[in-house]
């Protein structure tokens, strides 16, 4: 240790030297002129990476950040100095292709942000084949004015290469052992700056990059550049993983279990067995639609009119991942978490599930899925059947016309009214059933407002005139925003569930069947636009400032907490009943499957979520990037700060127990997995050969 603080010691009064001598002998100026290209590329790609930094995490801490400017530019400094190994002429070329090579790092974390929240992953990469089907969603809403400005560094490199070339500073000639001392030098100070950032590090710091499950929190501490190198290895991993490692994680896996509490039966233990099952995927449905009205006129009727007459659970979590609704479908059928890396529907639809459709078929149920999209759309072609389905209805087995497709593809209403039919004809044949019906047209980008049918977002007032005339005003108010395209979008999807309600009721599916209706995840949308729901200042078309006594406050906790989506059971005797009333406990989309299974008398003894009415008010919802949520409670990791929900403190101890829980089912979920540990015929053998591969 005393070693290593001399020789720190040593380098800081070489460094104040060198300073000296760079200030007495004016050999900035002379450095800049003979390096411009070196500098350009380097400032760019800096600037480049904390503008996304600041487009994208808002907060005093990142705003403040050092630490990932360092990590940055020595990673482009050394990328930089490389390039004096090559001659002046050849340079522009080098700088000009890592320029871009970084410049499409930025932009496409800044698009890849806006939709999901959430940084790029390598490991999504398959899923390019997909990007036709929502490319309209790219464009047309999240394609912004701040995606353009990374490309500031090729158009600069471009324009200085353009000046210098009228220079002749090209002709000049430098002998290969100058170019190799000002390689060595230029790296050198790309690898001091690297060291430099390394001692801002701590052991949580290098526990999250190796974990790599809170994203943001890696970009914040270093940076886009490492974060993206990191990814490509977190990317290759799983396949290493799944050959080696395996017999560590199956020991984490037998204790988790063997430390977990069995479920206990209670009220509502078997209270549906043997009843059919209809689940309806509700695409981008949100709880709070629930309660908003325009002009008299609710968003969602239906829906509330279900909730009402049902069981409505009102604080419902969907904690996604890169993977959206195919990780809302993987919890909700598996109650497991979505994978660290990648998506289990893409990158693991061969692994073994225990999840409902496959436990319900070993009860005598015949189990099917239906979804008007293209079959391959995240993989479900393939992971429908791993899930346990007997059959998937997918676009291919729809009527789909130019006159009944809306966004991605059928509307809601012909596909509802499409697959009514053929349950009809599977409840002929089958005594009991359950089934998957997947929402499509309430998808971003919400644009085809002409086909939603009428429901204005505005504000229609009756005015009386100083003559005693009245008339109607009208206010914008959310006409024109993407919010407001949503809600009417919501709307026309609320209407085809109804439709729906009442076809299932003609044909007589409803007398033996529960009705789950889920919201898959939120809309995505900004937190601008709800500021303008909320704060809306008719006289003056704009909003409230943060000074008038009427704003309302919804920062970034409101906004997160504001993603809930709802869960619905219902059946048609459950009205007035003691079942038909509003569930409030903190849930998640993982316990859906423990919860609904001690309803209809399956069990999967490897759960990782609760039975909500075992838990009750103890449960805690944690997300993909570590934060977690109690009754009490909204822990935010990346901040290392909560917000109390019922005015009440929690102590440190409490904290570091929760902390302890999200990483521990985080990493139990993510090995379950990737290491296939429910797979029944892991054998010895295999074991053993993974042995053997370790050791060679």
């Amino acid at each position: 240790m005393k070693n290593i603080k001399n020789s720190w010691n040593r380098l800081v009064e070489s460094l104040k030297k060198n300073l000296k001598r760079i200030k007495k002998e004016h050999l900035i100026r002379e450095y800049a002129q003979n390096n411009v290209l070196f500098l350009v590329f380097v400032i760019t790609c800096v600037i480049n990476s904390t503008m996304l930094r600041l487009f994208c995490i808002k907060s005093t801490e990142n705003y403040l950040a050092i630490a990932p400017i360092l990590a940055d530019l020595a990673i482009v400094t050394v990328v930089g100095g490389l390039g004096y190994l090559l001659k002046p002429k050849n340079r522009f070329g080098y700088y000009l292709g890592f320029s871009i090579f970084f410049t499409a790092i930025c932009l496409i974390n800044s698009i890849y942000y806006t939709y999901y929240t959430s940084f790029a992953s390598v490991s999504m990469l398959s899923l390019t084949q997909y990007v036709g089907d929502v490319g309209d969603a790219v464009v047309g809403q999240v394609m912004q004015f701040k995606d353009f400005l990374y490309l500031i560094g090729p158009i600069a490199l471009i324009l200085v290469n353009s000046k210098l070339k009228k220079k002749n500073y090209y002709k000049k000639v430098e002998i290969k052992s100058e170019r190799k001392k000002k390689t060595i030098k230029t790296v050198s100070v790309g690898a001091v700056i690297a060291l430099i950032f390394l001692f801002t590090l701590t052991p949580t710091d290098i526990s999250r990059l190796i974990k790599q499950w809170n994203r943001e929190y890696i970009v914040m501490k270093y940076g886009i550049y490492i974060y993206q190198a990191n990814d490509v290895i977190a990317s290759i991993q799983p396949k290493i993983n799944s050959l080696f490692g395996y017999d560590q994680a199956k020991k984490n896996f037998n204790d988790y279990f063997t430390d977990t509490e069995k479920h206990q039966d209670n009220e509502y233990t078997n209270i549906f067995e043997g009843k059919n099952v209809i689940v309806i995927h509700g695409e981008s449905l949100q709880t709070n639609l629930m309660d908003l009205s325009f002009n008299g006129e609710e968003v969602t009727p239906n829906l509330n009119k279900l909730a009402s007459e049902g069981m409505f659970f009102s604080n419902f979590y969907s904690p996604v991942s890169v993977g959206t609704s195919s990780d809302a479908e993987l919890m909700f059928n598996t109650s497991l978490l979505p994978t660290q890396s990648g998506t289990a529907f893409v990158s693991y639809s061969d692994r073994t599930y225990n999840a409902t459709p496959g436990l319900l078929k070993e009860k005598g149920y015949y189990t099917f899925s239906m979804h008007g999209n293209n079959a391959d759309f995240w993989n479900r072609r393939n992971m429908h059947k791993s899930l346990g389905y007997d059959r998937f209805y997918s676009k291919e087995d729809y009527d789909v016309t130019e006159e009944n497709t809306v966004g991605l593809g059928i509307n809601d209403y012909a596909f509802f009214n499409q697959s009514v039919d053929k349950i009809t004809k599977i409840a002929e044949k089958h005594d009991k059933w359950y089934g998957l019906l997947m929402m499509l047209s309430n998808h971003t980008p919400f644009a085809e407002v002409d086909k939603y049918g009428d429901f204005p977002v505005d504000i229609k007032e009756t005015v009386t005139n100083p003559d005693g005339t009245t008339e109607e005003v009208s206010y914008p108010y959310m006409e024109g925003t993407k919010l407001g395209n949503y809600f009417k979008s919501a709307h026309y999807a609320d209407g085809a569930i109804g439709e729906l309600m009442e076809r299932l009721d003609e044909e007589g599916l409803l007398e033996n069947t529960v009705v789950v209706i889920y919201g898959d995840h939120d809309a995505k949308l900004p937190r601008s636009d709800y500021n303008r729901l909320y704060n809306y200042d008719k006289q003056t078309d704009s909003t409230l400032d943060e000074d008038d006594p009427n704003h309302k406050e919804y920062d970034s906790y409101q906004y997160e907490l504001g993603r809930k989506v709802p869960l619905i059971i219902w059946t048609k005797d459950m009205k007035g009943t003691k079942l038909n009333k509003e569930y409030t406990n903190v849930m998640s989309m993982y316990d859906v499957e423990p919860t609904l299974g001690n309803m209809f008398g399956y069990s999967n003894e490897y759960a990782l979520g609760h039975d909500i009415f075992d838990i009750k008010d103890e449960n805690i919802v944690v997300f993909p990037n570590g934060n977690w949520l109690t009754n009490d409670v909204y822990y935010n990791s990346q901040k290392g700060e909560y917000l109390s929900l019922n005015n009440q403190a929690i102590s440190e101890e409490e904290i570091e127990k929760n902390n302890e829980y999200a990483t521990k089912l985080l990493d139990i979920s993510n090995e379950i997995i990737v290491f296939d540990l429910l797979k029944e015929d892991q054998t010895d053998e295999n074991r053993v050969i993974e042995t053997q591969q370790k050791g060679t």
